[in-house]
């Protein structure tokens, strides 16, 4: 990202608590956001729900999914999809990581946001109830491919904006949901 100039900015004005799982809730609209998501936020362990194609046959990153505690799930295997995050979940638990969710479930390739699928977030959230959702909004990211590998978008600025934790169990869980995803794309620009 450096090399063609794209800058990312993270603007956190919140202090996000220690010592307790975390899940980092975005909207996602390349695979841009991911590098500083997990450089940024290295404090707190992230470790991404991807899907199952990306633990086979992409030099490191397949590797460190498989390898670095992902969660690998089959978007055509429901019942595989949450035994995995079920797994997931104790996890991020027992070792206090964070985890980080992309709800849309695949990247928006406009800047638009789709609706969020909510079922994974359900299923995280309950396993880590004494912790905290931090929803996170990206903006820009897009713009690096949006003619596709080439031309990229070279000096396209990303931000990233860190919004007010959310203590997981202060919220009936649809609430909890509900507000997340109005956070997020509230401030999507």
């Amino acid at each position: 990202m450096l090399l063609i100039g794209v800058t990312v900015r993270v603007i956190n004005k919140h202090k996000i608590p220690e010592n307790t799982p975390i899940i980092f809730v975005s909207n996602h609209q390349s695979i841009s956001d991911i590098p500083p998501i997990g450089w940024y936020f290295r404090k707190y362990n992230p470790k991404f729900v991807s899907k199952i194609e990306l633990g086979k046959g992409v030099p490191s990153v397949s590797f460190n999914l498989k390898n670095g505690g992902a969660a690998l799930i089959d978007r055509k295997d429901s019942k595989q999809s949450i035994s995995e995050l079920i797994n997931f979940s104790k996890r991020i638990n027992k070792n206090k990581w964070s985890a980080v969710i992309f709800p849309e479930g695949t990247r928006s390739r406009n800047g638009v946001p789709k609706s969020f699928a909510k079922n994974g977030l359900k299923v995280i959230a309950k396993f880590n109830k004494e912790g905290y959702i931090v929803p996170l909004t990206i903006n820009n990211s897009w713009k690096i491919f949006k003619y596709g590998k080439f031309p990229l978008g070279i000096g396209n600025p990303i931000t990233i904006t860190t919004h007010q934790p959310i203590k997981i169990d202060s919220l009936p869980i649809d609430e909890l949901l509900e507000k997340t995803e109005s956070v997020i794309k509230e401030h999507i620009k």
